[in-house]
């Protein structure tokens, strides 16, 4: 999969039930009063992305970043999964769950997207995705798509209800509770079996 082929990029929120059990009684706080009833999406615009590989840089207002393994859905057709890729959605640090700013999700170069398309359909069931976060060599984090709120077919069905996802478009099926932290030179893999691995070295502003 090449970065031309890819249309709008979708993030969900809140699709894990560990990030749920987390965030407990702030969902009915002030301003939403309630867990959401529907796919928290958010775009991530052409500008975040960054190949598998090429360096990625962190805000020099920033010490570090939170890693965001997740896999996306790459759409034939409207309804029509082509296949899954492995996706770093990195974000600022930041206490707002609902609604992220989006001055700390959408930097520059902040999704990493992988070069290994995994083709939908056969045997490919994304509840049987499990990711691993290595950062620095260490693994940090382990990611079990078997977790999800909405398995992934039923997300699509449910935001198609009220959008439509065109050839080329990625809704991302969410990032799990515990994100690991990165700093400057950190090296971030995240990988997983059929998915292969991607890879990136946080590199400070001003370098």
């Amino acid at each position: 999969m090449s970065f031309p082929a890819m249309g709008t990029v979708y993030g969900t929120l809140m699709n894990f039930r560990g990030e749920l059990q987390a965030l407990g009684p702030k969902m009915n706080e002030a301003p939403y009063k309630a867990p959401p009833k529907a796919p928290v999406l958010y775009i991530k615009p052409s500008n975040t992305w960054t190949m598998n590989g090429v360096p990625i840089m962190l805000p020099a207002r920033a010490p570090e970043v939170e890693v965001g393994a997740t896999v996306g859905m790459v759409m034939k057709a409207p309804g029509e999964v082509a296949g899954y890729v492995l996706m770093n959605d990195l974000s600022l640090p930041h206490e707002s769950f609902f609604r992220p700013p989006v001055k700390y999700k959408c930097i520059d170069g902040f999704l990493a997207v992988g070069d290994t398309l995994l083709p939908a359909g056969g045997d490919v069931d994304p509840k049987d995705f499990v990711l691993e976060v290595i950062v620095n060599g260490g693994l940090k984090q382990t990611v079990s798509f078997a977790d999800l709120v909405r398995p992934a077919q039923q997300l699509l069905a449910e935001v198609s209800e009220f959008m439509t996802l065109g050839a080329g478009d990625v809704l991302m099926l969410g990032c799990d509770w515990g994100r690991p932290r990165a700093r400057p030179f950190d090296r971030i893999e995240i990988k997983a079996e059929r998915l292969g691995s991607l890879a990136n070295i946080m590199v400070p502003e001003t370098s």
